[in-house]
């Protein structure tokens, strides 16, 4: 696709949008004020919008290989910064996916460029386990199962930058998600806990810990369905 292909689609983009909603770009052009934001991989087929099902403006989003949070990253400490002090946002989340290229990356052998510094973390999880990770025997399981636990392990990290501590220490109203995607269904699964305190954090099992204790992820058509199951105990038990 050649680079005239991109500005003839974004016309076509712009004027079908303005059929189908013609005040849409006066409403985009509005200062924005979103309530989430996204800490999610640069892979391609993962965008924040499409998956959450938002208008653009509702999300502010940050993205890197395998959603690393390094507390040296001035990109990500800019927008931690920003989204927290300034937009106020109430839910930092930090989305992985299953099959994620990095997280692969990082599991295998070659250590010969610059994305292998970045992904030295998850390396370094993995060496430490890793009699742990080579009993899962099947290579898809196993990556699937580091791209976990590395959210798990970023939102611990993220927990301890001093502009997320200090948010918390004033009072401030801020959740922090660690959830994950699956590419095979389109499902976003929740790893659990929702963190909104030092107190919280403090209290999470160390990401050792959680190596050998893998947790049931939980989808939002699982909630539904606990939901619907619940309701009907109680209209029984009524």
């Amino acid at each position: 696709m050649d680079l005239d292909r991109l500005f003839d689609n974004n016309v076509a983009w712009a004027q079908r949008k303005t059929q189908e909603d013609p005040t849409y770009f006066v409403r985009m052009a509005e200062q924005q004020s979103p309530q989430y934001l996204w800490l999610g991989c640069s892979d391609s087929r993962v965008t924040a919008n499409d998956v959450l099902g938002l208008d653009p403006g509702a999300v502010f989003v940050q993205r890197n290989i395998a959603n690393i949070a390094h507390s040296n990253d001035m990109n990500l400490l800019a927008v931690l910064e920003f989204a927290i002090d300034i937009l106020k946002v109430r839910h930092l989340i930090v989305c992985g996916h299953y099959g994620c290229g990095g997280i692969r990356r990082a599991l295998g052998e070659d250590r010969s460029a610059l994305v292998d510094h970045w992904l030295q973390p998850v390396v370094t999880l993995y060496r430490r386990h890793r009699a742990v990770f080579d009993a899962i025997a099947d290579d898809n399981a196993r990556i699937d199962r580091m791209c976990e636990l590395n959210v798990e392990m970023q939102v611990r990290r993220i927990a301890s930058i001093p502009t997320v501590e200090n948010a918390w220490a004033r009072g401030q109203e801020l959740h922090l998600h660690g959830w994950i995607y699956g590419m095979h269904d389109g499902l976003l699964r929740d790893l659990g806990p929702t963190v909104t305190s030092m107190e919280e954090r403090d209290a999470l099992p160390p990401i050792d810990d959680r190596v050998a204790r893998p947790v049931e992820p939980d989808t939002g058509v699982r909630r539904h369905a606990i939901d619907a199951f619940t309701k009907l105990l109680d209209e029984k038990g009524g």
